[in-house]
């Protein structure tokens, strides 16, 4: 009998981490400048954002709070580290690590400077994940491509609700519309409140 695993199986990034760091290894030095989806990133925000994230939602996950789960992503514009080449990667391999543990999703965490369920914490990380890799992908002229399970927890997550998305401390634009047929990764991407065929010069 296996008993690696318990009833309830931590949660997998993998599919969607990997994915960030083969996009952010083929980032050239002249697109860091570049625009994105973000208004007020360009392309070395948004990395360092992604760093800020990785470690923040690392942290959470293992119950490390401090000053890397109190800050608010909104407080400063995110400075890219000097080795981000080197350190994503793996500070990514090891936010992975940190939420296969099922005690990750058990009782309650901080991320951003908020308390959360350890459940909700992880579906918002992998959220982050997904729609800020797709911001990349967009930004960097590649192709950005998320697994399914990926996708229907974003999905679940961005569906409109009873939340206000105009006001002060919206995480996400309001939805844009898209054809009901549309691909599941735009239907998602049209939820975070981007537009699926964003390009950069738009």
């Amino acid at each position: 009998m296996d008993t690696h695993h318990s009833t309830a199986p931590g949660l997998d990034l993998e599919p969607v981490a990997r994915r960030i760091s083969e996009l952010a290894g083929a980032v050239r030095d002249d697109q860091l400048p570049g625009p994105t989806p973000c208004p007020d990133y360009a392309v070395q925000e948004l990395l360092g954002h992604l760093v800020g994230l990785t470690v923040a939602f690392r942290d959470a996950a293992y119950r490390k709070l401090g000053p890397t789960t109190d800050t608010s992503p909104d407080s400063a514009l995110p400075v890219l580290p000097a080795d981000w080449r080197e350190s994503l990667p793996t500070l990514l391999e090891e936010l992975v690590t940190a939420w296969r543990s099922p005690a990750a999703l058990e009782g309650m965490t901080r991320a951003g400077g908020v308390d959360l369920p350890g459940e909700i914490a992880g579906a918002v990380a992998r959220n982050e994940l997904l729609v800020h890799g797709w911001d990349l992908a967009r930004s960097t002229g590649q192709e950005f491509r998320a697994d399914e399970a990926s996708l229907r927890s974003s999905e679940a997550m961005l569906a409109p609700g009873d939340d206000d998305r105009t006001g002060p401390g919206a995480i996400f634009g309001p939805p844009v519309p898209v054809p009901p047929d549309a691909p599941l990764l735009d239907r998602v991407i049209a939820l975070s409140g981007r537009r699926p065929d964003w390009r950069p010069g738009d």
